[in-house]
């Protein structure tokens, strides 16, 4: 082992702290889309007129659950590496920016209730996604693959936003 690799090992923060540091912007995200959403399910949302593949409202709940986790551990996966791995801060950037975009989508489509404006920010929100699909890559293709779900999801979600917003016009 050189030196410079020992040094990098000896400097890098404990496993716990990146697990903080990559579990709470997931759990903030959560909680605001939650607290934006949910008092929207029993009153604006079954309003809406609703494509036939909308799923069911219980659905919700546990895929977006399981798409955090796989998040929150693609981005310790990232944060874990040495602090002078090249690309690493910008894939953090872009992972924080489609975060960010995550949350916005609630706000603007629930908060606002707009399917509208919900589109206007899903689509940004997905190609976020991607770059952050694409600059994890280099860095850890595990990291990146765990994002594949996610993805999967959010382009469902287009659909979905795109054909309430169809429906509703």
């Amino acid at each position: 082992m050189s030196s410079t690799t020992s040094q990098s090992k000896s400097t890098q923060r404990p496993w716990w702290v990146d697990l903080l540091i990559a579990v709470i912007p997931v759990v903030a995200a959560s909680l605001i889309g939650n607290a934006v959403t949910l008092p929207q399910i029993p009153t604006w949302y079954p309003t809406l007129a609703k494509p036939p593949f909308n799923p069911p409202n219980w659905l919700f709940g546990p895929a977006w659950t399981l798409l955090f986790t796989l998040m929150a551990i693609s981005v310790w996966r990232i944060l874990r590496l040495p602090a002078e791995t090249p690309g690493k801060g910008s894939a953090l950037a872009a992972y924080h920016a489609q975060l960010a975009l995550n949350v916005l989508w609630s706000c603007v489509f629930f908060g606002l209730q707009s399917p509208l404006g919900g589109i206007v920010v899903i689509l940004p929100f997905l190609a976020l996604i991607l770059a952050t699909i694409a600059t994890f890559r280099p860095l850890d293709r595990l990291a990146a693959n765990l994002l594949w779900p996610y993805v999967a999801w959010v382009s469902f979600a287009t659909l979905l936003n795109v054909s309430i917003w169809w429906l509703n016009r």
